[in-house]
């Protein structure tokens, strides 16, 4: 197993929200997880399909090395919610529709005692403490993200959160006041949109995370840059998923979509 390469065992889950399970894992061989005080760091789960005999000891480089391609194990990537490096526990909140998805069954059924692979962690944003303000925009697989940040911001840092849900019921407790978006039977992130498109900018430097469903993350991206015109080195925004496009298919064709994306934006940016 590789230095990137992680096992942990399920220690506890609970249930958040009717929609929102938290699995918290932990284990001696996640002593070498390291993080860098970031607040967006993310992990690959990594499950392996049932009727496949993986070589021991397990390990993804291996699989790839020697198994054919339709047996690699499958990825999922979640954001590290919390990470004890004294207790050695790691925490993950996942969304859960049913028996829809990988993960959030999994979650559903995990049990003190399972073991979860992980690859990682990876991230790159933090909000800085030197900001005017900050605005932090979401969906439910952003929430983790947010409510790690809101836990990281100064006291006296000024934020505009927006964070889209189902409805009430999965509301959570967080640092700091969030505007709750009920979605109801609206399109994913529409609200969040409106949101932002009707905020008055307060004066000063922002600092910006937008992550969510890559359609309404798209829309908030060329509104941010081409309409506020925010630096993009002052915006962390990404589609950390894409509605009706599972998790490998998405991998797959998000660069080239980020590149159209970013294309788009250079040429209005420069009419």
């Amino acid at each position: 197993m590789s230095k990137s390469e992680h096992k942990a065992t399920v220690l506890r889950t609970e249930q958040l929200t009717p929609h929102m399970i938290r699995v918290v894992v932990g284990g001696e061989s996640l002593r070498g997880f390291a993080t860098s005080g970031l607040t967006d760091h993310y992990v690959k789960l990594v499950f392996r399909h049932e009727d496949v005999k993986y070589p021991e000891p397990f390990s993804v480089q291996t699989c790839r090395e020697e198994m054919p391609r339709e047996h690699w194990p499958r990825l999922r990537t979640y954001t590290v919610r919390a990470w004890d490096p004294d207790t050695l526990e790691l925490t993950i909140d996942f969304v859960h529709h049913g028996d829809e998805g990988l993960a959030g069954p999994w979650a559903a059924a995990a049990k003190p005692g399972d073991t979860l692979y992980m690859l990682g962690p990876g991230g790159g944003y933090t909000p800085d403490p030197a900001a005017g303000w900050h605005l932090l925009v979401g969906d439910e697989s952003a929430l983790p993200a947010i409510a790690a940040a809101l836990e990281a911001l100064p006291e006296d840092a000024a934020a505009h959160v927006f964070v889209e849900i189902d409805g009430p019921v999965e509301e959570q407790k967080l640092e700091r006041p969030v505007t709750w978006l009920y979605r109801g039977d609206r399109p994913v992130g529409q609200l969040l949109v409106e949101a932002v498109r009707g905020l008055e900018f307060p004066e000063g430097d922002v600092h910006a995370f937008v992550h969510g469903e890559a359609g309404f993350v798209k829309e908030l991206r060329r509104h941010l840059r081409v309409e506020r015109g925010v630096p993009l080195e002052r915006l962390s925004i990404s589609g950390y998923w894409r509605l009706g496009v599972d998790d490998e298919g998405w991998r797959a064709v998000k660069r080239d979509w980020n590149q159209a994306v970013e294309a788009e934006e250079a040429k209005e940016l420069s009419s």
